[in-house]
């Protein structure tokens, strides 16, 4: 059921995002973006091209063919820095209330 907040041009982008993970190689068509969220080429290419805009997504020059942008593993490393910086911290504080006086 669909929700009022839910937007069907911003819910394709994130399908696109997500179908581009695993294709950081070889990439993907435009065509074949299109064909496989059900949607025109012309679509998929402005999509594409929004996704790129924010660094999501970049389209590999020899090939023409698209895969994940730098941002989005800048991302996946953030958050790995951080969950780091929680575990010290967790450490520090589990230490400090277990060590014997």
């Amino acid at each position: 059921m669909a929700h009022k907040y839910d937007n069907a041009s911003q819910q394709r982008i994130l399908r696109a995002l997500l179908m581009l993970a695993g294709n950081e190689f070889n990439g993907v068509a435009p065509g074949e973006l299109a064909k496989a969220m059900g949607e025109s080429p012309s679509t998929a290419t402005r999509d594409l091209h929004n996704l790129k805009e924010v660094g999501f997504a970049e389209q590999i020059q020899e090939t023409g063919r698209w895969r994940l942008g730098p941002k989005v593993v800048q991302l996946s490393f953030a958050f790995s820095t951080e969950l780091t910086r929680a575990r010290q911290r967790l450490d520090e504080i589990t230490y400090r209330y277990t060590r014997q006086p």
